[in-house]
């Protein structure tokens, strides 16, 4: 029986979109699940966003980690269910700036959570906002911001944004290294539909090569096809099935 096993607020999300070479991504595809694709193209996206009111199981907060910085690059998925296409993410890697965080999803999950120093700044202006990601690597701080308008629109069904961040499933790879034994994990992440503030200018420095691997570098050395911010909602993480080969 599915139960919640985390829940959160999700706040000021950026989203920068990229077309991704499928040949790079298909290794990384979790047993049972195959890449999603938007107008043919499948995209990988990095992500920043800041978490706030998190709760384990629904009621416990842990001291001093109810609110943090993520940053990750996730890719689309889909999986064939009884009820039909199941919609889904996956992570090639999630940075948050608290080890203890990094610890439980990597041991208990399976989720390739890494730790690093972070930070971010969100100001208003009169008629727009700036919302700021930074995470140190190497010594070096990275970074993902935008300048956007202070007043967001309803998602557009079957629009670009909603295929980016209408996949409610996530998905994660739990086989043995050097097994051939299928084995991935599946959960659900619960929330309304975003409303989409538009970007009106945006800067991205991010050391895809230590971060991700060399394979990954060619795909973002181009500007990205599309970036937005969502404001985003309270979230509500469930477990979902084991699935095995």
């Amino acid at each position: 029986m599915a139960f919640t096993f985390l829940t959160a607020e999700w706040r000021n999300l950026i989203f920068a979109n990229y077309a991704i070479d499928p040949e790079v991504l298909k290794p990384l595809v979790p047993y049972g699940t195959e890449l999603d694709a938007y107008n043919g193209i499948c995209y990988g996206s990095l992500v920043g966003f800041y978490f706030q009111r998190v709760r384990l199981f629904g009621a416990v907060a842990v001291p001093f980690h109810q609110e943090f910085e993520e940053f990750n690059l996730r890719f689309y998925v889909r999986r064939k269910h009884q009820t039909g296409w199941q919609r889904g993410v996956v992570f090639v890697k999630e940075i948050v700036p608290k080890l203890a965080i990094s610890l439980m999803a990597n041991t208990l999950y399976g989720e390739p959570y890494a730790t690093y120093p972070m930070k971010h700044e969100w100001r208003t202006d009169t008629d727009q906002q700036y919302i700021r990601y930074d995470w140190k690597v190497n010594g070096a701080w990275n970074h993902i911001q935008v300048r956007a308008d202070q007043t967001g629109h309803a998602l557009v069904p079957d629009s670009e944004e909603a295929f980016i961040t209408e996949h409610y499933w996530g998905y994660t790879n739990r086989s043995s290294s050097g097994t051939k034994a299928g084995r991935t994990s599946e959960y659900e992440v619960v929330h309304p539909a975003w409303s989409i503030v538009p970007v009106t200018d945006y800067s991205i420095h991010c050391d895809v090569a230590t971060l991700y691997g060399k394979r990954f570098t060619p795909f973002f050395e181009e500007p990205p096809r599309s970036i937005f911010l969502a404001d985003g909602s309270a979230v509500a993480i469930r477990s979902g099935e084991t699935i095995n080969r």
